[in-house]
């Protein structure tokens, strides 16, 4: 299994000058505050790959770079969409599927998730799926059976040897941007149901949180969710804010070991 990680999506935030320096501020703090047992990824615009990652690469900060989406086909007349082949010239290593905001805004069915996992995995780069319930399904009691089915959508096909590079991430949709933030208690029920889904399909891959994460809620939700790292959204935006999500993940893991 991979290392505990944790991967900021900046969405569509930051232009280049000020992804430059996030990357930068990033840097330094990792530098001040090395982190021993967590893999850490920043995901910016498309417009920001180049400069963020040769950031990366100049400053050696050990950062994975990751791409938010990819689209399904090698190349075409896809308008406004950018290939794998694109992302991963520009040093990209793993990417985003099947985020919310894509199924719901853009018309990402699970079919379209599960066609890009594929093509993501099994080119060898770390495919972080995303899934989650809305509000009425965790109202209603249903979280556990519809998250399952959106890993059975997405993972049922994929090749064996695919299996290896898939990240799971969990992130309840009520929570994501809101500020409310699912109870630890709440996220360690859900993984075990997310856990023994991906037991049934023979895939052994991290499991994720991403909700409305920060460094007050971090340790608990490690220590108590059982996750495996978080797929951090606003918190990412802010270098201070997001180093110290990833400080209370490694703190939490050499506390354990």
């Amino acid at each position: 299994m991979a290392a505990p990680a944790v991967y900021g999506n900046w969405k569509m935030n930051l232009d280049v000058v000020e992804a430059i320096h996030l990357t930068q501020q990033l840097g330094v703090l990792l530098r001040r505050s090395p982190l021993e047992h967590v893999e850490v990824g920043v995901a910016p615009p498309f417009v920001d790959l180049r400069s963020v990652g040769s950031v990366i690469e100049a400053d050696r900060l050990g950062l994975v770079l990751c791409a938010q989406h990819v689209n399904e086909h090698e190349s075409g007349a896809h308008t406004g969409e950018v290939s794998l082949a694109m992302l991963e010239r520009l040093g990209v290593r793993a990417v985003i599927v099947g985020h919310s905001e894509r199924r719901r805004l853009y018309g990402m069915d699970d079919a379209l998730v599960a066609r890009t996992l594929a093509r993501v995995a099994g080119a060898g780069l770390r495919a972080i799926l995303c899934v989650g319930e809305g509000l009425e399904v965790r109202e209603a009691g249903g979280e556990a059976a519809f998250v399952a089915e959106q890993l059975r959508a997405a993972l049922a096909g994929l090749a064996e040897g695919a299996r290896a590079h898939v990240t799971v991430a969990y992130e309840p949709l009520w929570a994501i941007g809101t500020g409310v933030v699912a109870e630890a208690a709440q996220v360690a029920a859900q993984n075990r149901s997310i856990r023994a889904t991906l037991a049934d399909l023979g895939v052994d891959a991290p499991v994720l949180y991403g909700g409305s994460v920060s460094a007050e809620n971090a340790a608990e939700l490690a220590h108590d969710g059982a996750v495996d790292g978080f797929l951090v959204g606003g918190a990412s935006l802010r270098a201070e804010a997001f180093h110290a999500v990833c400080r209370a993940l490694d703190d939490c893991y050499a506390a354990n070991r």
